[in-house]
């Protein structure tokens, strides 16, 4: 299956970089997607097909996790792959957004991470504990 990717920071290079990486990984990507912020991103969703989202979190307008409350909350979007790219270290939040059944990999990251990562939440690998 080929992904429709839409990467989600509020920095143009960093949005740039996760791209790459996502050319770089060897998943089957057909379209990648770039929003500013959690409003970009969701306006983005209501007129594009996505399958995956890379998600930052520290965005101005709409952050991170307001944005996968808001999608997780929206029954046409609810269950679109969500990995959260951030250089986040707090890890109670880290739980939340897992429990949210968000992936999460640190910036920077290998390619290599990002697959495993889609893996795991495509085999329901993720949440408080799994």
């Amino acid at each position: 299956m080929a992904f429709n990717v839409l990467v989600v920071d509020d920095n143009r290079m960093m949005r740039s970089m996760v791209a790459r990486a996502v050319g770089m990984s060897g998943l089957s990507i057909s379209k990648t997607y770039e929003a500013g912020d959690g409003v970009q991103a969701l306006k983005a969703m209501r007129s594009q097909w996505i399958d995956l989202v890379l998600l930052d979190i520290n965005m101005p307008v709409m952050n991170g996790e307001e944005f996968l409350t808001q999608l997780r909350a929206d029954t046409a979007l609810s269950k679109t792959l969500v990995i959260v790219v951030s250089t986040e270290s707090s890890q109670p939040r880290i739980t939340r957004l897992k429990e949210m059944g968000a992936g999460f990999i640190h910036k920077p990251f290998r390619p290599e991470e990002l697959v495993n990562a889609v893996n795991d939440l495509m085999a329901g690998k993720v949440g408080g504990d799994k």
